[in-house]
């Protein structure tokens, strides 16, 4: 099943999984090396390296500490983290237009360890890519990354489930876990 908003990078009506937008994400990964309560460094990753080869389910959010994105959303993913990998997934990825310290405060705070990458998308490359970004300045947040699932096989996005304004039905850890 696919769903592909119509103002989406991804025609109307068109059936056939597309490529994941290719941008780059600036991370923050640890090493062990790096002394101090800080053991992190700063990593490029492409779209390429973090979907190539895999098969991975990305949940978009339209931010961190949010009210139904903390208590329901990311949750959910991570208290279904091992039925995800029993369907075959190999990663699930949280992206929110956050920059990467905000992302690992989050999922610090909301216990997520390694069960879920908490990806930034800080300047929402990736969210104006796949058409999904969303001006909320008027609420004081800027540009925001809208509430969708997919699932990337391979750097193809072959399935898409867009909520609409204000909704948190679709992309659900459950109802992604009903299309695998």
């Amino acid at each position: 099943r696919y769903f592909y908003p119509s103002f989406s990078p991804f025609k109307e009506n068109n059936m056939t999984p597309q490529n994941v937008p290719n941008v780059t994400f600036k991370t923050r990964i640890r090493n062990d090396a790096i002394a101090g309560d800080n053991p992190f460094e700063w990593k490029d990753l492409s779209s390429d390296e973090i979907f190539k080869g895999k098969r991975v389910v990305v949940f978009s959010l339209p931010g961190a500490f949010t009210p139904t994105c903390s208590t329901s959303h990311l949750p959910r993913y991570e208290e279904l983290h091992d039925a995800f990998r029993a369907e075959g997934i190999d990663q699930i990825i949280c992206l929110s237009v956050n920059d990467a310290f905000v992302m690992g405060a989050w999922g610090k705070d909301q216990g997520v360890g390694d069960t879920i990458v908490m990806a930034g998308d800080g300047a929402a490359l990736f969210s104006k890519a796949m058409g999904l970004d969303m001006d909320l300045t008027e609420r004081g947040m800027g540009v925001r990354c809208q509430r969708f699932s997919m699932v990337v096989t391979d750097g193809v996005v072959t399935v898409l489930n867009h909520e609409a304004p204000g909704e948190y039905r679709v992309s659900s850890a459950e109802a992604m876990l009903e299309q695998l």
